[in-house]
């Protein structure tokens, strides 16, 4: 199934300026990128479970952080159904308008934007977002009143500083976060000008809230940045 998606359900050359099948990350202006295939893969298969419909959640809620070129979360508006919802964050306005120009390429695309199962804002990733009451879609508004206006999952496209305390509130229970964190929060790589450090953590939350962190692989991402003046 991923596999369809990423390959054919989901154009890359619709989101990516430049060899949009090489698997390596590009640039997409303003000091963003838009990751490499298998970087994309690996998000999707650790937030997988927190991501399909269910009989229990058939209608998912996902944050998308650093939504870029909004190609992820295309594929990800996908994945959650006809039920579910894609929030795309980003801290300029520029870039949260190149993704939904892109998702605007396809029929899909521009059916997933028409019916709100897919959203792009503006906003302070480091802080998660909170969708106001009058933008929930009434086909998820029930199972928000019953779980909640958290998210089921939450994907992080750029490196934090730390582990920022609302995007953990911010999960529901049970729920995922894919983040890649900063190893150097004291600054010391960057006074010596040697570089820092980072590596993906998944943030899981159980039924009983309990929150539990695994450290996985190293990367390198460009840093999750407060919103430009």
């Amino acid at each position: 199934m991923l596999t369809g998606i990423f390959w054919t359900q989901v154009d890359r050359a619709h989101y990516a300026p430049t060899s949009p099948y090489s698997d390596s990350p590009q640039s997409i202006g303003h000091s963003a990128t838009i990751s490499a295939p298998h970087m994309h893969a690996c998000a999707i298969e650790h937030l997988l479970p927190f991501i399909l419909p269910t009989d229990a959640n058939p209608a998912p809620r996902v944050l998308d952080i650093g939504s870029g070129s909004g190609y992820l979360t295309h594929v990800i508006a996908e994945l959650v159904g006809e039920r579910g919802t894609v929030v795309g964050v980003e801290h300029i306005p520029a870039l949260r308008d190149l993704g939904e120009r892109n998702m605007g390429k396809s029929e899909e695309g521009r059916a997933f934007l028409a019916s709100g199962r897919v959203k792009f804002r503006v906003g302070d990733g480091r802080k998660g977002w909170v969708e106001p009451d009058a933008d929930i879609r009434p086909v998820e508004a029930g199972v928000v009143e019953q779980r909640g206006k958290g998210w089921d999952a939450i994907h992080v496209g750029a490196s934090a500083s730390e582990l920022h305390a609302e995007l953990v509130d911010q999960l529901r229970a049970p729920g995922r976060m894919f983040i890649p964190v900063d190893d150097d929060a004291s600054g010391i790589a960057s006074a010596l000008d040697i570089g820092g450090y980072q590596h993906v953590w998944t943030i899981d939350k159980d039924e009983n809230g309990e929150v539990t962190k695994k450290k996985l692989f190293g990367v390198r991402y460009v840093p999750l940045v407060a919103p430009k003046a």
